[in-house]
């Protein structure tokens, strides 16, 4: 492409899934139903904490934060993308595309960090239970959680940054459901290598320190749980566990293989859209299934709740 096809943009068409037409009402409610399952479940988680004493402490303070992440960086994308999907005007402006990537990578980034202060939680719980209290007061609590949205700050700044000192785009069609820089990327006119070590750089360094983290936590979560004789004991800790690792296997699984790669070419869009829908959309739906539907505190915090409303509810009537 010569230099005559570069323009500054103004706004960006998202095509989205528009190569699969004839699904259109099909995946508009699927995501719409995904969506408001993710909504319900993660404000709910949220208040269910913020009411239930039961749940005050460091673990569910930490699921809590969890959750308004999950609620926010879905709300981020997937509104926008229903109105794409049964649309036929996909534009979105320049600085809307802006605010929603720096948006959502300040969630996506915060989360991975976030998974990773849980996973430590996890060791000093099960590893020095006696000292537990000690190591995770209130305020040591609210540094790491602190640490977690300054880090994905930073890092969402960056990255913004380098987006913003690209002059002319040969395209404003984006083959995504929202504003990526992979898919952006490509459609540059000036060279972007440096661009794309840096990203690849940050993005490995924040996957790299919180696989470390969470690997070395387990691993000795792991031998201790193996040590313990009481058989309930090991069954309760194994669970609240393999709910944490799996919501972790599937995130940082497709956060690498979208964001740590080399620019090889080796995926088709397609492929990198799919992928991103699981972390970006399917993900924020299942961390508070997965969390309460395993939990046992969380089942019996919810139930007196209930009841506790429907106890009002026949005072007053």
């Amino acid at each position: 492409m010569g230099k005559e096809n570069c323009t500054c943009v103004t706004e960006f068409l998202l095509l989205g899934f528009s190569e699969v037409p004839e699904l259109r009402v099909f995946l508009f409610l699927v995501f719409l139903v995904i969506y408001g399952v993710t909504v319900l479940g993660n404000l709910g988680m949220v208040g269910l904490i913020q009411v239930s004493p039961r749940l005050h402490t460091p673990m569910y303070f930490f699921l809590s934060h969890l959750s308004f992440v999950d609620f926010s960086y879905s709300t981020i994308i997937v509104p926008k993308m229903l109105a794409n999907i049964i649309n036929k005007d996909k534009a979105i402006s320049f600085l809307g595309c802006v605010v929603q990537f720096y948006l959502f990578c300040l969630c996506g980034i915060t989360e991975v960090i976030l998974l990773a202060v849980m996973a430590y939680d996890r060791f000093v719980a099960i590893c020095n239970p006696l000292l537990y209290k000690v190591t995770m007061s209130r305020n040591v609590c609210v540094e790491l959680v602190s640490c977690c949205y300054l880090c994905g700050t930073v890092c969402s700044l960056i990255y913004l940054c380098l987006t913003l000192k690209i002059p002319s785009y040969r395209s404003n069609v984006i083959n995504h459901f929202f504003c990526d820089l992979p898919p952006l990327l490509p459609l540059a006119c000036s060279d972007v290598t440096m661009i794309q070590l840096v990203i690849y750089i940050v993005a490995t360094f924040n996957e790299t320190i919180s696989s470390v983290i969470i690997l070395t936590s387990y691993l000795f979560v792991l031998i201790t749980i193996l040590r313990m004789h009481s058989a309930e004991g090991r069954s309760r800790a194994f669970s609240t566990c393999a709910s944490h690792l799996t919501t972790i296997a599937v995130l940082q699984g497709t956060i690498l293989f979208i964001y740590c790669r080399p620019n090889s070419g080796i995926s088709s869009v397609a492929t990198d859209k799919v992928a991103t829908v699981f972390y970006a959309v399917v993900i924020p739906m299942l961390n508070p299934l997965i969390y309460s539907l395993r939990n046992k505190d969380v089942k019996e915090a919810l139930r007196k709740v209930v009841e506790s409303k429907r106890f009002s509810q026949r005072t007053f009537s």
